[in-house]
């Protein structure tokens, strides 16, 4: 289409296969928008489009992303206030009526829904592959791919004006993510320690002795290989027990609280914020996922090797993130590869 609606704090332009989203830089802007400057959407990442009333005279034009879609949005598990939701536009009343038009033009853009979609969803034998179902706790469930403690949180903002994943909530997950994460920062302070993150291979944890626990002392400074976790689990620093934590793929005995683990950095007053940690966590889930679906070289998959993928396998599968159905598939075509 190549139109621009402005509206407050933010921008949407919609090309010919992407909604691009540009956020103003200014004193009165959240900081999330100033970190993310710019983000483009591919309108097949897109699960609806909603238009409900705002606060003090205004509109809210909302894109609701596909579950699994979008890292950033995958990272915060419907935490996010919605001040700081990226896929909300703010209109005034006066605008309402370009808004609904921009709203049915961009729902025209979406890809349809497979008939099926109802039976697409996670406990059905949908095209999720249960390997990469693991993305936190929760896996694909919902908006939170992490299991974060308000699921819903994405779907809260709207007032239950609509329901913006269509008859019934079902729409069939991405089943890889189809929005760049961002592109900064990648480092923050934490309260007890500095996060790094190379932005392909490494997370490292330097710990602070103003604020780090004896257990992450004893520990040590800790570096992470992304392919060794399996997920990121972000709480939010509005919350009193906000921190983030890596996931490993070996899933043993942990710490219960995340200021013992020194696998988690914990959050507090002024620290590990939201515009810093969010796209944080989303480029390194991001990566993690890339990891996941990078080509294995020849001759690595060994007799040990698929033994460790079915393995895993198990695991999610007594999970419950794979159906039956799902572990016997993958299963059969782990043990055709020897």
């Amino acid at each position: 289409m190549g139109d621009v609606l402005a509206g407050i704090h933010a921008a949407w332009e919609f090309e010919s296969d992407a909604l691009v989203i540009r956020f103003e830089r200014g004193i009165r802007t959240p900081k999330l928008y100033q970190v993310l400057r710019e983000r483009r959407v591919p309108y097949e990442a897109l699960a609806s489009v909603t238009l409900t009333p705002g606060k003090r005279g205004t509109v809210v034009l909302h894109a609701v992303p596909r579950p699994g879609a979008d890292p950033l949005m995958e990272a915060a598990a419907g935490q996010l206030k919605e001040s700081s939701d990226p896929y909300r536009l703010v209109l005034p009343t006066d605008q309402e009526t370009l808004a609904e038009y921009y709203r049915d033009e961009l729902r025209a853009l979406l890809p349809p829904e497979p008939e099926a979609a109802g039976a697409a969803g996670h406990g059905a034998g949908g095209p999720y592959d249960g390997l990469d179902a693991l993305d936190g706790h929760g896996g694909p469930d919902g908006h939170g791919g992490l299991g974060g403690p308000d699921r819903g949180g994405a779907l809260d903002a709207l007032g239950g004006a609509e329901d913006p994943y269509g008859a019934g909530g079902a729409v069939a997950p991405a089943e890889r993510f189809l929005v760049a994460p961002p592109s900064g920062p990648l480092s923050f302070k934490a309260y007890d320690g500095k996060a790094s993150f190379d932005g392909r291979a490494e997370v490292s944890f330097r710990w602070f002795w103003t604020g780090a626990s004896s257990e992450k002392w004893k520990a040590g400074d800790q570096t992470f290989s992304v392919r060794d976790l399996c997920g990121i689990e972000w709480r939010s620093p509005d919350v009193f027990d906000g921190h983030l934590r890596l996931l490993a793929r070996d899933r043993g005995p942990r710490p219960t609280q995340p200021d013992h683990d020194p696998a988690s950095v914990v959050f507090g007053l002024g620290y590990g914020l939201v515009h810093e940690s969010l796209p944080f966590a989303a480029a390194v889930l991001a990566a993690i996922r890339s990891s996941d679906r990078a080509p294995v070289p020849v001759g690595s998959r060994t007799p040990g090797a698929v033994a460790e993928r079915i393995r895993h396998l198990g695991e999610l599968h007594r999970a419950g993130l794979v159906t039956d159905e799902e572990f016997s598939t993958k299963k059969a075509e782990l043990l055709a590869e020897l």
